[in-house]
């Protein structure tokens, strides 16, 4: 398994006083600036309490959490309870999901029978998937941010059956293979001291009998919803102690894989996710981070 280092220096954050203006004020409006000042300082001002970075992130598996790192893109943001993502109305479904693991977001009363698969009223009518799309469709409605990595609340995990974090996959994918490495995220918990993972779809080009690249991929039902040929899931790994990040990248067929295959046979180098999917996640990470170790495909 071939591992590349990453270093960079640490980030560095530029403290410098502005100017000041009055210098640049004259003297009427330095007077007027003054008989405004004396209007403010007769209104109350509320004390704001002060908060410790800690108490942002203290229930487990809240969504501002995951934003430590950046986000991968910025369109079409929206938040959740237990994820944040990014949806693109043009497939249907996310372009990416973000969600922080830890043993407290693992655990907890939650339980999945109390949860359906929903349509996301946040998602203009045009650019919204059904469940009548995956009706008879074959695909399963696989989850990007797993229902079981938010066992904390049952509201973040039925926030998880939203269509908006869902994509068409191929039923055997989704439940063996993408299941297991669903599985290994959450065991990766015991090891480090926070696990950060974004997962999403990829539409990959494919060399046809003419030796021309062409991307093409099903929609289904009446609102086209776009089925990836393949999806990703990097896994952003923190080392207690301050110890550095440490990276991991899958990327799955949309199609049966045979469970006898090692996950780590699916691992690829980061930059390939990056150049087909056009989003980023080295630079984000090295400005939260002195050194990057990213773990390749063998």
């Amino acid at each position: 398994m071939e591992r590349v280092l990453l270093t960079g220096a640490s980030l560095a954050v530029g403290a410098g006083l502005g100017a000041s203006l009055c210098g640049f004020l004259s003297s009427a409006e330095r007077r007027g600036g003054a008989e405004r000042l004396g209007l403010l300082a007769r209104v109350p001002v509320l004390p704001v309490p002060s908060v410790q970075a800690s108490e942002l992130t203290v229930s487990p598996g809240r969504s501002t959490a995951v934003m430590k790192y950046g986000f991968p893109s910025l369109a079409n943001i929206k938040t959740r309870e237990s994820y944040v993502t990014s949806y693109d109305p043009r497939t249907r479904t996310a372009s990416w999901v973000i969600e922080q693991l830890n043993p407290a977001s693992l655990s907890g009363p939650s339980d999945r029978k109390y949860c359906d698969f929903k349509e996301d009223d946040s998602v203009h009518l045009y650019h919204r998937s059904t469940n009548t799309d995956y009706r008879g469709s074959g695909f399963d409605r696989g989850h990007l941010a797993a229902a079981a990595n938010h066992k904390w609340s049952q509201k973040a995990m039925e926030d998880t059956f939203y269509l908006s974090n869902v994509a068409p996959q191929n039923p055997h994918l989704n439940q063996n293979a993408w299941n297991n490495l669903e599985k290994l995220c959450r065991s990766l918990t015991k090891h480090y001291l926070n696990v950060y993972v974004c997962t999403g779809p990829l539409y990959l080009p494919r060399q046809e009998a003419d030796g021309k690249l062409y991307v093409r991929y099903q929609v289904l039902g009446r609102n086209h919803v776009a089925v990836p040929t393949h999806f990703f899931k990097v896994v952003i790994l923190e080392r207690a102690g301050g110890a550095g990040v440490e990276l991991r990248s899958y990327v799955l067929p949309n199609e049966p894989v045979d469970e006898k295959i090692p996950l780590e046979r699916f691992l690829v180098p980061i930059e390939t996710i990056e150049r087909a999917s056009g989003l980023l996640f080295v630079p984000n990470i090295m400005k939260r981070a002195t050194s990057l170790q990213a773990i390749a495909a063998k």
